[in-house]
């Protein structure tokens, strides 16, 4: 049997305060570390009510607690979720974590508590929660800059283009068009820069959050045959599908996303053959491929591919075709979403991209159109095809109101909701909205579309142009089943667009 002695030396030598109370509440014995926190001697303590130790305001109810506890006594912690504070002998006061643990001595039953002082973890704690604080307040800061960006930035960038996209189409001197398409190209890298570090910061600031669904996915596949075809059939390849009715279980725009930063990779660096879309069903999903018949990736750059501002075979200091985001992206995009993308690829045979997602459940699905390749096709439009063109930017609306006319459409703007149901009382031959989506005082496109099917066609072609691709504003755009396209967008995908819907 240990000794008094001996029982004495482990409890003062303990790291905690330590009491030993009776059924009455009267401290038996207080160890040494008693003193460094409270002051108090253990010979002071000795036979006091255990309610010293408190603060004064919860001394009567404790003992109410205490009465209770000796009633069931058994090892727990004192206050669970409850913030608890002692009290010292000079009345000050400070934060603690209790444990209580019965002891028996022959025939009386008694508590040992266990107190610990956590005055340093409380500050921790604060400092912590003052920080994430901090941390939120940033990223909404940061957040609502990069919204505001992606409108405010995209403006006078699509105002360019559309401008030179109208000049290109009157100027027939050949010195003059050259001029022309060197500033297209110019103003066609700074779209894509521009796009590439919105997305980039979007992401980083963790403004971008899955929207999970299950979606038929040959209403996505036959978005990106349309957008990407006519890209496909400038370089003279062929873009081929091959993507069965399958519903999966992803965020529906993210993981467009990243299909077609993947497929603009695949055309760029195939000079001849063929891009594929491939869905395939597997046990543990579905895998999406893009497959091309390009240059390939050398085994040695295969790790550096997602970095930013990496290109293959391309030295840092060299002329770019693109910036080398892309994939830096589509890596953040997949990682956000959890899924897992595998590359296969070797020089000389092409690159394949693998991405499995989720199989879906409860969608309708139905086989994928596959089509011929588009050819991007300038042509007179007729004047019988009139357009209520609705855009709150004067620059961005004058440019887009110049391109329509000279590609010969009837044109008439709005700035607003309440000036486009005026223009549609007065025009009933309009056939086309084409709108932005971000509009003054808090009005979108959106609104004005349901306003001007409600009040004047119920068959109004609707196209929403937009630099906001959340999910939220795709699921809005779902429920009026209007077209939507991404700003800034080139003169020559505008037209196409509008051709396609007005069914020319």
């Amino acid at each position: 049997m240990l000794s008094s002695k001996l029982v004495r030396n482990v409890l003062d030598s303990a790291p905690d305060a330590m009491v030993i109370i009776t059924c009455t509440g009267a401290i038996r014995f207080a160890n040494y570390q008693v003193t460094a926190w409270f002051g108090y001697s253990p010979e002071e303590l000795k036979g006091r009510p255990v309610e010293t130790l408190l603060p004064v305001r919860f001394q009567n109810r404790h003992i109410k607690h205490r009465e209770n506890y000796f009633s069931n006594v058994r090892v727990r912690q004192m206050g669970e979720g409850l913030d608890l504070f002692a009290r010292r002998k000079d009345g000050s006061e400070f934060p603690v974590e209790i444990s209580l643990s019965p002891i028996r001595d022959e025939e009386e039953v008694m508590v040992v508590a266990a107190i610990r002082d956590i005055t340093e973890r409380r500050h921790t704690q604060i400092a912590l929660y003052e920080a994430q604080l901090v941390a939120e307040r940033a990223n909404k800061a940061k957040s609502h800059f990069l919204a505001t960006a992606s409108h405010d930035l995209r403006q006078p960038v699509q105002t360019l283009a559309l401008l030179n996209g109208a000049m290109r189409r009157m100027v027939t001197d050949p010195e003059q068009r050259e001029i022309l398409l060197e500033e297209e190209a110019a103003i066609n890298g700074m779209v894509k820069m521009l796009n590439a570090l919105l997305d980039i910061g979007k992401l980083e600031s963790g403004a971008v959050k899955p929207d999970l669904t299950s979606f038929d996915s040959s209403e996505l596949v036959g978005r990106l045959r349309i957008d990407f075809a006519g890209m496909a059939a400038e370089k003279g390849l062929r873009l081929e599908i091959d993507w069965p009715a399958l519903a999966i279980h992803t965020d529906m725009g993210l993981v467009e996303q990243i299909l077609r930063n993947l497929i603009t990779n695949a055309i760029k660096y195939t000079s001849q053959g063929s891009v594929t879309l491939r869905a395939v069903q597997v046990s543990t999903g579905i895998r999406l491929e893009v497959v091309d018949t390009g240059v390939g990736i050398p085994k040695n750059a295969l790790a550096n591919i997602f970095d930013e501002f990496f290109q293959v075979g391309i030295a840092a200091n060299s002329s770019r075709n693109g910036y080398g985001l892309g994939l830096s992206i589509v890596h953040r995009l997949v990682g956000l979403l959890g899924l897992k993308l595998d590359v296969d690829s070797a020089p000389g045979r092409g690159s394949n991209f693998s991405l499995l997602v989720p199989a879906g459940e409860n969608a309708q699905c139905e086989d994928a159109a596959v089509t011929p390749a588009l050819q991007e096709v300038v042509h007179e439009a007729s004047q019988a095809h009139h357009i209520l063109l609705v855009e709150d930017d004067p620059g961005v609306r004058n440019a887009t109101r110049l391109l329509l006319k000279v590609e010969g459409y009837r044109v008439t703007t709005a700035a607003t909701i309440d000036e486009a149901r005026q223009r549609a009382s007065e025009f009933r031959d309009i056939e086309l909205l084409l709108t932005d989506y971000h509009l003054a005082d808090a009005e979108t496109g959106l609104h004005v579309a349901r306003v001007l099917r409600q009040e004047f066609n119920p068959d109004l072609h609707v196209i929403l142009m937009t630099g906001d691709t959340s999910s939220a504003v795709r699921a809005q755009n779902e429920d009026l089943a209007v077209r939507m396209t991404s700003k800034p967008i080139k003169p020559g995908e505008l037209i196409r667009l509008i051709d396609e819907v007005l069914g020319r």
